[in-house]
């Protein structure tokens, strides 16, 4: 699966995306966030707030309770600001 990180979501993982092999178990964005938080420091860092992350699966806006089977993309990014 592809993972794509924007802002400081990328900027605290150092990577803008990476294609995963999901464990068995993740079902949903927020069984893969809370993966993500294990596998180190900076993707801790990146999802430790969060609540205030926002996620999309396959470029549509999804709830952390969203089921991620069959998604080809799961995209994160911080709130955005309007201007």
């Amino acid at each position: 699966m592809k993972l794509v990180y924007f802002a400081w979501v990328r900027e605290r993982i150092g990577q803008a995306e990476e294609n995963v092999a999901l464990p068995a178990g993740i079902a949903t964005v927020a069984d893969l966030v809370a993966w993500l938080k294990t596998r180190g420091e900076g993707y801790a860092h990146a999802f430790e707030n969060e609540r205030v992350i926002r996620v999309a699966i396959d470029q549509s806006h999804v709830k952390p309770e969203a089921a991620i089977a069959g998604a080809r993309e799961i995209a994160f990014f911080p709130p955005m600001t309007g201007g």
